[in-house]
Order: C-alpha cells, then sequence, then structure tokens
C-alpha cells in the first residue's frame, strides 16, 4: 500500500511539474498564431502602399503646381469653388483677380454664371502681367475687345484631361484653341500651359493657365 501511494505521489508531483510547461507552450502557441494574421495584414498594408496611385488628372482631381495655392478651405477652396458658378468661384481666388475684373469690365459675369457645361481657361495674374500695362489698359477700357478675348477662352462643353491630349474645340468668341498634353502636362495653342487643370465649380471645369490666349 505505502509503495502504491508513492508511486501515485509521484505521478502527481510529476504532473504537477509539467503541467505549467504544457500551458505556457499552448500559451506561445497560441500567441504565434495571433501574431500571424497581424504580420500578414502588416504585408497587405505594405502591397497596398506600394501599389503606384493613378495620378490625379486620371482620378478626375485638380492637377498642376499651380493648385498648390488654392486654399484648404472656404469659399475658394476647390470645395468651396464646387458649390458655385464659374465667375462667382473665380472671385473666391486671389490669384485670378485680374481675370475677375476684366470679366466684369465685360459684362459678362451674368453670361458666365448662367451658362451651363462650360469649360474656362482661366489666366492668373501672372498672366495678364505679361501684357505691357498700357497695352492691358486700353484692353480693359475696350468692352468690345474685351469681351472679344474673353469670350476666346471658353469653350461650350465641360472639358476633361483626356480630351485635351489632342484637341481642337470651338470658342464661344467663334474661334478655334488647340491643346496638346498627356498625364498632368497640357498647353493651350502651343503658348500657355496648364498650371492648375481639371478644377470644378457648379457650371464648368476650369484650366487656369499660365498666359492670356489671343484669338486668332
Amino acid at each position: 500500500m505505502n509503495t502504491i501511494r508513492i508511486r501515485r505521489t509521484a505521478v502527481a508531483v510529476a504532473a504537477a511539474a509539467v503541467l505549467p510547461f504544457s500551458l505556457a507552450a499552448c500559451s506561445d502557441s497560441g500567441s504565434e498564431t495571433k501574431a500571424a494574421p497581424s504580420a500578414g495584414a502588416e504585408g497587405a498594408a505594405q502591397t497596398s502602399g506600394s501599389t503606384p496611385m493613378d495620378d490625379a488628372a486620371t482620378a478626375g482631381k485638380p492637377f498642376g503646381p499651380g493648385c498648390a495655392s488654392v486654399p484648404k478651405e472656404g469659399a475658394g477652396s476647390f470645395e468651396g469653388m464646387a458649390q458655385d458658378p464659374v465667375a462667382t468661384a473665380a472671385s473666391n481666388n486671389p490669384a485670378l483677380s485680374t481675370l475677375v475684373t476684366a470679366v466684369k469690365q465685360a459684362g459678362l459675369v451674368d453670361t458666365l454664371n448662367n451658362a451651363k457645361d462650360i469649360t474656362v481657361f482661366a489666366p492668373t495674374n501672372e498672366a495678364f502681367a505679361k501684357i505691357p500695362k498700357a497695352d492691358l489698359d486700353k484692353v480693359l477700357a475696350d468692352k468690345a475687345a474685351l469681351t472679344n478675348i474673353l469670350t476666346y477662352h471658353v469653350v461650350g462643353q465641360r472639358l476633361t484631361p483626356q480630351q485635351l491630349e489632342n484637341g481642337s474645340f470651338e470658342t464661344l468668341q467663334k474661334g478655334t484653341i488647340t491643346t496638346k498634353g498627356s498625364g498632368e502636362s497640357y498647353k493651350v495653342n502651343d503658348t500657355a500651359a496648364v498650371v492648375c487643370g481639371n478644377v470644378k465649380t457648379a457650371n464648368a471645369n476650369v484650366y487656369v493657365i499660365d498666359t492670356v490666349l489671343m484669338p486668332k
């Protein structure tokens, strides 16, 4: 009987000694199992992050170096401009103040705001500054000449970047403009570069350009 009791006691002690190691092993195994999906998720995230994103033009977003100066919030932001008709939207962008003045001088604010689905090639203040001041002042004082120039910057349909790749379009002035380019780099009439393109307003697509277009 004593021998049997001793053996039972020995077995119980051995089991008690082995049990913690077994539990620890199970616990470690469980940790490894849980860690694996995390590593997999991290790998998936890395794979996803390494996939090149489509460029802004392809994604239908504004693009170009000039877009960096657009306010992030408020009426002059991309979101804000999308809520307003084009002449009003332009008036909220400080870089287009000369254009806005010209549009008002020509009496075209209502014409542009009430038009449906148009494209405006909008010269920046710097674009107007390329014109000698005396010549610019003369044009601003001549409503007919000013209207002729400004309506040459407007096309009667919403143009996408893809349409600008090799395009020819009639303007509201009844003249024709040509466009060339790809990706996020486009030229109008081989003279004006698009510095911020595919800007949406309530009734127009706007392409901000660095040179004033002159009717041919």
